[in-house]
């Protein structure tokens, strides 16, 4: 059929049924001992060109032509700015100071979309962080986060308006309902990203992120599906100086949106947790306490600086203390001014979530420990003897 996406040659296929393993649209079926495409679920992936080692299934230039076509008409990048009773949050701002680059490397606007109740304030403060407009959607049915309501504004304007791009913060909502909106939109999504970039040459958008445990960095791009979206986590980007003098637009929209499934009957901020990724300094200790009484001694010196206590995934999977502490990547991503480690070796995991600090301080006996290739500053000796003297010393200053 001369309007299928893709030509499969029966000629050559040998019914491998590789075609069938690799698409990801339930797009291929098996007929006898050959592939035959059912072209209404069919995507043009491609996928089963690439799987095909017989060289059976090729792309119909028709279908080409129009997926090219298909993907110029999404332009410019989008930043969801998450608010909470109003408030814009950070991170929002993290990612319009990265959006500012992506948009003049590719050539195009940088907007912010806020969903919610009574936030017409929060359009200036998004443009003066540097979106070029914001779509601001100020509706009652959005005044409480609900993953489907959400999901189901963000998709109608993404098809009304067509971005290339879109960022969102890897949150609790953003994680809730963002891979649902790149269900919908049929395109793909990489989560927890530390890096973005654009190809200068085939305008894609780079997106890099830990993978295998955190072992090797992995680079990941949507070439046949748009828009290409990604999260990234809170304090990974630094937020830029604002400019209050800056102009934009503020696009009001107006939608019909989708009974939320749920409820909210009553909610209430907990205040007894400990908010590391706020914190201006950190104490942190790791495997190198070697108990968990130890962890005192991190308490005093935090309480002595005015800071928390940040710890490495050991402590927490030794149950000495709540995950809330965590650093790193399963843990929270950090930025403070300074950040003390006592006793950490410095896994890959850890460094990818505190290497953005502003001053990092390393404490350990292992001279080759990995902790020292990102410290500012690093102190080889046993912790055990230069905490109390740091604890002492500080201690006294302040007496005075």
């Amino acid at each position: 059929m001369a309007d299928t996406p893709i030509i499969i040659d029966n000629a050559k296929c040998r019914g491998c049924k590789k075609c069938i393993t690799a698409c990801p649209f339930d797009a291929l079926y098996m007929e006898g001992k050959l592939a035959v495409l059912k072209p209404e679920e069919c995507r043009a992936c491609n996928a089963c060109v690439k799987a095909c080692p017989f060289f059976a299934i090729s792309s119909a230039p028709e279908a080409e032509a129009k997926a090219a076509a298909s993907l110029a008409d999404f332009k410019g990048i989008w930043v969801f700015a998450e608010q909470h009773h109003g408030k814009v949050q950070e991170v929002a701002y993290e990612l319009l100071s990265t959006g500012r680059r992506l948009a003049k490397d590719r050539g195009c606007d940088l907007a912010a979309v806020v969903l919610g109740h009574n936030i017409a304030d929060s359009a200036a403060h998004l443009i003066a962080a540097g979106a070029d407009k914001v779509y601001l959607v100020d509706q009652p049915g959005l005044a409480e986060y609900e993953a489907n309501v959400y999901t189901d504004a963000l998709n109608q304007l993404v098809a009304k308006y067509k971005p290339e791009v879109v960022l969102a913060g890897a949150t609790a909502v953003g994680r809730a309902f963002f891979a649902k909106v790149a269900v919908r939109a049929r395109t793909g999504l990489t989560a927890d990203c530390t890096a973005l970039s654009i190809d200068p040459e085939k305008h894609l958008l780079h997106q890099t992120r830990p993978a295998f445990g955190g072992n090797i960095m992995a680079t990941i791009m949507t070439p046949n599906h748009r828009p290409q979206m990604a999260t990234v986590r809170p304090k990974v980007f630094k937020m830029a100086t604002p400019d209050c003098k800056r102009k934009g637009a503020t696009l009001l929209e107006a939608l019909t949106l989708v009974a939320a499934s749920t409820k909210i009957v009553k909610s209430e901020r907990n205040t007894s947790s400990v908010n590391i990724a706020e914190a201006e300094i950190i104490v942190a200790g790791g495997r190198g306490l070697k108990k968990a009484e130890n962890l005192e001694q991190l308490k005093k010196l935090a309480d002595l600086l005015g800071g928390v206590v940040g710890v490495s995934r050991a402590c927490v999977d030794a149950g000495w203390i709540s995950a809330a502490h965590q650093v790193g990547q399963t843990g929270k991503t950090v930025c403070p001014k300074i950040y003390l480690a006592c006793g950490i070796s410095g896994a890959i995991q850890h460094l990818e979530g505190m290497r953005s600090s502003d001053t990092i301080i390393a404490i350990n006996s292992d001279p080759n420990a990995p902790i020292f290739g990102v410290a500012d500053l690093g102190i080889v000796g046993d912790l055990f003897e230069i905490l109390p003297m740091l604890i002492e010393a500080i201690g006294s200053k302040r007496k005075n």
